[in-house]
């Protein structure tokens, strides 16, 4: 009660001596408080009824706490400002976790100080919190690159690549051009060559860690007091900074460089084609695996704040997206030919493949430039597409190399057609969803010259455009075919030409294209063909094995007659045989039903004319002079033809007794 009575007797006391006794009896008394809620209200009331200087009192001793507490803090804070010995020697964050903890409660300390509306009040206070807080954002932004860099989880290429091996997605090795420009046609068969490659579906995302997991909940608590001190800006910056150089190197380690538009267009195709191809994996990977791995740890380290995350992911993002975006525009306007576009087409797949992963990614306002400008190049890359294929239907039908191939063997613009048609029937359903647009009159009315009347009106965008395109490569074959001044040649060049192209159509989806119906219609030509083969080669020689002019019955025929018939018969077969041995067919079955046809016409009407009038022949001298072949010699040379090496007949049969 004596510290109750010198209180209330305070009017008395006066000078220095006095406050100084208030302060100490007053300062017991706050312990005294201590002791519990109950016994703190009800002694405060009793004090309240003595002087309303108490409360004053009360506010001094909390303000000199806050002041301790604020001076403890800020002594914390200022050991590491960079001008002070002491920050020389700290260590750093994740090295020294206690002191990192207390560091982060000084700043708490500080932060609740500066958002208490008392301290406001106080102009110096104020200040002196503020320039505390702003050493300590330094800190804070310095430790937060730091645990970024330090903690970065190495991502090399077996490490990219392997996180999407899991589900399935190939990659090309050494592969083999699909095939060259019109320009130069290749004679071999292009197809043991051709390659392309279709990109491989990743289905769910395949998550890698960007960050050491632990470091993530200390990014998080740095994160949370600069957003709260008002440095977001600054956290953005640093975050955004570190990560997009990750970033970029994982580009570089996919090989994707950093090319201007410009660099691109220069660039000759084969490089190109490597480019674009890493460039379709290079898409697969940082969408569905950095760009959500990064979308993650955004949403982790800034959950404080929806709008700080967001603008965190974009400015760490669109640098990488936009690097992968110009080098697909660059494709979309460059030049075309015909080999871009299977390539042109994959990177249409790569990108709408992920588009609906971007527009997830960049959902909100800050990211919708991403999306749109990503729509923006897979519309590029279709017009690109749709034009060149264009291209390659115009230089079939523009194809006028004069230069007869030899042996009437499939000629290149054959073997290339049929193998880039085999792969665009591959991409079907994506120049469906590309053509479906199209007006185009001619391939809507298309109707084949030789007779056929298509009826396309459930036939898809792709179908009506093959079958324009093969009917103008038959087109341009039967033009090439007029080369040949031989007629049976003619045929032999069509028939190779035409086969090899309904091998291809069954042995592929473009029988299903085109239909059974196109198939039975070219068989039946190619049958067509060899009829006026056998006419226009074989018709002279069967013409000197008939009766007409011999002058007389088998009995008094007029030998001078029949030996120049026997001579005129062996001079057109030795040079037919000369000939047709250097003439290719190419299909082995076709080959042998072409000896067989000219055999059972041949040898028979041979075998009966000697029979008939070799008699007359056989008993005079020199009668090997005009009958040098047997039916049996003919059949073994008639398979000599069509090997395509030309051989000559030195052959000169014995006059048997």
């Amino acid at each position: 009660m004596a510290t109750t009575t010198t209180i209330s007797g305070g009017g008395g006391a006066g000078g220095a001596g006095g406050e100084d006794r208030v302060m100490a009896t007053a300062q017991q008394i706050v312990k005294s408080l201590n002791t519990t809620k109950e016994v703190t209200e009800d002694m405060l009331l009793i004090f309240s009824s003595f002087d309303n200087r108490l409360s004053n009192i009360s506010n001094l001793i909390e303000t000199k706490t806050e002041v301790d507490q604020f001076e403890a803090a800020e002594k914390v804070i200022m050991r590491w400002d960079s001008n002070s010995e002491a920050s020389r020697h700290t260590l750093p964050w994740d090295e020294a976790p206690e002191e990192a903890a207390e560091y982060l409660a000084a700043v708490d300390e500080i932060l609740q100080m500066t958002e208490d509306l008392a301290i406001r009040s106080d102009g110096e206070m104020m200040d002196r919190a503020e320039s505390a807080l702003q050493v300590a954002m330094t800190r804070l932004e310095d430790e937060f690159r730091h645990i970024l860099i330090r903690n970065t989880v190495p991502l090399d290429a077996d490490r990219l690549y392997g996180s999407i091996r899991r589900v399935s997605l190939s990659f090309p090795t050494n592969e083999g051009e699909i095939m060259g420009d019109f320009d130069g046609f290749v004679d071999d068969d292009q197809e043991n060559s051709c390659y392309h490659e279709r990109g491989g579906s990743l289905g769910d995302d395949v998550c890698v860690d960007l960050i050491q997991p632990d470091a993530v909940a200390e990014l998080k608590e740095i994160a949370d007091r600069m957003i709260r001190s008002g440095y977001e800006k600054e956290c953005c910056q640093v975050y955004s900074s570190v990560r997009r150089d990750v970033l970029d190197e994982c580009l570089s380690i996919l090989g994707v460089e950093k090319l201007s538009i410009e660099e691109v267009q220069k660039i000759e195709w084969r490089s190109l084609d490597e480019k674009m191809k890493k460039w379709m994996q290079a898409v697969k990977i940082v969408v569905r695996v950095l760009l959500w791995g990064e979308k993650r740890l955004c949403d982790q380290a800034f959950s404080g704040s929806d709008l700080i995350k967001e603008v965190c992911f974009t400015e760490t993002a669109k640098s990488c997206v936009m690097q992968l975006l110009n080098f697909g525009e660059a494709v979309a306007i460059g030049r075309r030919s015909s080999e871009k576009l299977f390539r042109i087409l994959d990177m249409y797949d790569a990108l709408a493949d992920v588009l609906p992963d971007l527009e997830a990614l960049f959902s909100d306002e800050s990211g919708q430039f991403v999306w749109s400008e990503a729509r923006g190049v897979l519309a590029g890359l279709g017009e690109a597409a749709k034009g060149t294929f264009a291209e390659f239907e115009n230089a079939v039908r523009s194809e006028t190399s004069r230069r007869p191939i030899q042996g009437g063997e499939i000629h290149p613009l054959t073997r290339y057609v049929m193998n880039y048609v085999k792969l665009v029937v591959d991409y079907s359903e994506t120049l469906n969803t590309l053509l479906e647009s199209e007006d185009d009159d001619e391939s809507a009315h298309l109707q084949n010259r030789d007779g056929d009347n298509l009826q396309l009106g459930n036939t898809p965008p792709i179908g009506r455009r093959l079958l324009l395109l093969m009917s103008c490569l038959e087109s341009n074959l039967t033009e090439k075919s007029k080369l040949y001044e031989d007629n049976a040649m003619q045929y032999i060049f069509l028939m190779n030409n035409i086969l090899y192209i309904v091998q291809k159509v069954k042995d592929s989806e473009l029988g299903k294209i085109l239909g059974d119906h196109w198939v039975r219609k070219r068989r039946g030509q190619i049958r067509q063909y060899a009829t006026s083969y056998l006419r226009a080669s074989w018709s002279k020689v069967l013409a000197c094995l008939k009766d007409e002019g011999i002058g007389g019955s088998s009995s008094n025929a007029s030998k001078m007659a029949l030996k120049e018939r026997f001579k005129n018969f062996n001079a057109c077969f030795e040079d037919i045989y000369r000939i047709q041995t250097a003439w290719k067919v190419h299909d082995a079955q076709l080959r042998e039903e072409l000896r067989i046809s000219i055999s059972e016409k041949v040898i028979p009407a041979y075998r009966s004319f000697m029979g008939r009038f070799g008699n007359n022949l056989e008993s005079g001298r020199n009668a090997g002079k005009y009958i040098k072949y047997t039916p049996e010699d003919l059949e073994n040379y008639l398979l000599d033809l069509f090997e395509g090496s030309s051989l000559v007949l030195h052959h000169m049969r014995r006059k048997t007794a």
